[in-house]
């Protein structure tokens, strides 16, 4: 019996070949722990296998990329159109280490009018498309639709409150004292003026708004002429709001209405692409990306595989503006056409106000990725004085915890990360306190449930992802007490290969005289004026914002949760009868039987079903 050597890089590659079909497909390289290095689609299996298999002629990514690769999965496809769509679809879930890709973890947001209501609401939306409305988007972050909304509400006065609190008002709310909303809650308008406010946000979302505009215009001289000038002054300052909207957004097309604008630039190794959304003619936003694994690639490849994985899991629009020809271009919009089920085109504009638009948001990558390579050089000098700060080779992330609670209740913890890159905010994560046993207020038993939780499942995990997010470093934010429970933490998991400090703060609690705590070692302090001492605050705080942060959105959401919202048959008329007449759900509580069934729209089971809510086994 002889052992034999596994197959690895061009031989296994080779041993694939004699039974590969000669047509269209997706292919997997595997490394030899199973991790997948690289997602490729072919006209012919084939022959781009085959082509793996060549000695030489290959880059660097490339080459390392085949002498990694363990194993190759396949899949066939009835056209090239079916394989461009499953591989875009298996970079984006798998993230593979060689292909373009890039970070976008969020949807993007939405505006919403919904039509499920007899006024209906204007509201932001990210996610799923459940709720019956029109949606207007999308925007390119949820600052462009927070900005756009605030000018809405000016324009045209709809509601933005939620349907329990709309049906619960007794009296118009803030919003309408400052002329943001019509207060349809409490009979301020009817059902008929407020449907003409909306069809009025509707034309203007649609790219209506001169229509809408020169109708407010005749409106206001209206009433100017009839001497209501209070009527006319409303008429005036809606007008107001919507020019702000149209002078907000900038640069607004009239040569088309509907288009994705994707303009690229390089420098080095380092690629940014900027992506700009024009929806009924308007310019809501853009929003930069850095794909990596780019340095080998020209422009235009990178962009269309940038493409590919964009519209993975959203439609695209009529029409694609890039910056860059791309190697199939048709291949690609026919690919998008199929996906979203309308007509896709993909245009290179070289004159007129297309190609401006093009030039201009080029320009607009350049500066964001000259930004980007400033701030990253800072970000590596910065670390590499945390390293020799804590004795470390080197450092590719941060972990940093810390706690919030008030005396005990709503505990929360709180991790963030850092490395080459900055803050990175999709690896962040909150812990809702679980125990059971802790004394309100234990911040070291705290701190203990957070760290072993966090590390168990590091220790548990051991697959390639696990090893990617395990740190160099986790900072605690705290004293001598803090750090020996995560020492004691680290002992009791066996978690070796990442160094513990703790960051407290000085006597008078004054930022610059922060004390480190390192296990078996005293206490020091860094000099006010270190770069690094300001960078490790910067820490800290961030951790301190996002405890913070996590514990008051639980505290709001206890304190906005109400104990009718429990009781199967209490929707929201019953809801706002029963509070109307006790005034509180605190006043229901103690209220008895009798005085709950003499509240009108009950029935004597459904009071019944009320008082043994607030008197189990009673």
């Amino acid at each position: 019996m002889t052992d034999e050597t596994p197959l690895k890089g061009v031989a296994r590659i080779e041993a694939y070949l004699k039974t590969l079909p000669d047509g269209p497909g997706v292919y997997r390289m595997l490394g030899a722990d199973g991790t997948v290095l690289y997602v490729g689609k072919a006209k012919s299996l084939k022959k781009r296998v085959a082509s793996y298999a060549k000695s030489g002629g290959h880059t660097e990514r490339i080459a390392r990329m085949i002498s990694e690769t363990c194993e190759m999965l396949f899949v066939s496809t009835a056209s090239e159109t079916e394989a461009l769509l499953l591989e875009s679809n298996l970079i984006k879930r798998l993230k593979p280490r060689y292909n373009v890709s890039y970070r976008d973890d969020k949807s993007f947001p939405h505006i919403l009018l919904r039509e499920d209501h007899p006024f209906p609401q204007l509201l932001k939306h990210r996610g799923a498309k459940t709720t019956k409305g029109h949606y207007f988007g999308p925007f390119a972050n949820a600052g462009a639709v927070n900005r756009t909304l605030n000018t809405l509400q000016r324009a045209f006065l709809l509601r933005s409150c939620s349907d329990s609190v709309f049906e619960t008002r007794t009296r118009p709310c803030l919003l309408h004292q400052i002329k943001r909303c019509a207060a349809p809650c409490v009979g301020r308008i009817d059902e008929a003026a407020y449907r003409e406010l909306v069809d009025e946000a509707e034309r203007f979302l649609d790219g209506k708004s001169r229509a809408v505009q020169e109708k407010l215009v005749t409106e206001m001289q209206a009433a100017a002429e009839t001497l209501d000038f209070e009527r006319a002054a409303r008429y005036r300052d809606r007008i107001r709001s919507m020019s702000h909207i149209q002078a907000t957004q900038g640069i607004n097309p009239s040569s088309f209405a509907e288009a994705d604008l994707f303009a690229a630039y390089a420098q080095g190794s380092e690629v940014c692409v900027q992506v700009f959304f024009f929806r009924a003619g308007q310019n809501w936003g853009n929003r930069p990306y850095f794909p990596r694994q780019t340095a080998d690639l020209s422009l235009g490849e990178v962009l269309e595989t940038f493409i590919g994985q964009f519209y993975d899991e959203r439609p695209a629009p009529a029409l694609l503006l890039l910056s860059d020809e791309i190697p199939n271009r048709e291949l690609v919009a026919d690919a998008l056409s199929l996906r979203g089920e309308r007509k896709v085109q993909i245009a290179v504009p070289e004159r007129g106000e297309k190609h401006e638009l093009v030039e201009m948001a080029r320009t607009n990558a350049r500066e964001q990725l000259a930004r980007r390579t400033a701030e990253n050089s800072a970000q590596r000098e910065l670390l590499e004085g945390v390293a020799d700060l804590f004795g470390l080779e080197s450092i590719r992330r941060i972990e940093v915890y810390d706690n919030s609670h008030v005396s005990g209740s709503h505990a929360v913890g709180g991790m963030i990360v850092a490395g080459p890159e900055g803050f990175e905010k999709g690896e962040y994560r909150k812990f809702n306190i679980k125990s059971t046993e802790l004394t309100p207020g234990d911040d070291y038993g705290m701190m203990k449930e957070v760290l072993t939780r966090r590390f168990a499942r590091m220790v548990k995990e051991d697959d390639a992802d696990a090893k990617a997010k395990r740190p160099d470093l986790a900072l605690i934010d705290g004293g001598p007490g803090q750090l020996a429970i995560a020492c004691q933490v680290f002992a009791d998991l066996g978690v070796e290969g990442v160094t513990l400090a703790a960051i407290s703060k000085g006597a008078e609690r004054d930022a610059g005289y922060e004390h480190f705590h390192l296990p078996g070692k005293a206490p020091f302090r860094l000099d006010q004026k270190n770069p690094v001492l300001y960078y490790l605050q910067r820490l800290r705080d961030e951790a301190h914002r996002f405890a913070i942060g996590t514990h008051r959105k639980k505290r709001s959401k206890a304190i906005g949760t109400n104990p009718l919202d429990e009781i199967a048959g209490v929707g929201a008329a019953r809801k706002r009868a029963l509070l109307q007449h006790f005034g509180s759900a605190k006043a229901i509580s103690s209220a008895s039987l009798a005085d709950i069934q003499s509240v009108g729209g009950l029935s004597s089971t459904l009071a019944k079903k009320v008082y043994d809510f607030f008197h189990p086994g009673g």
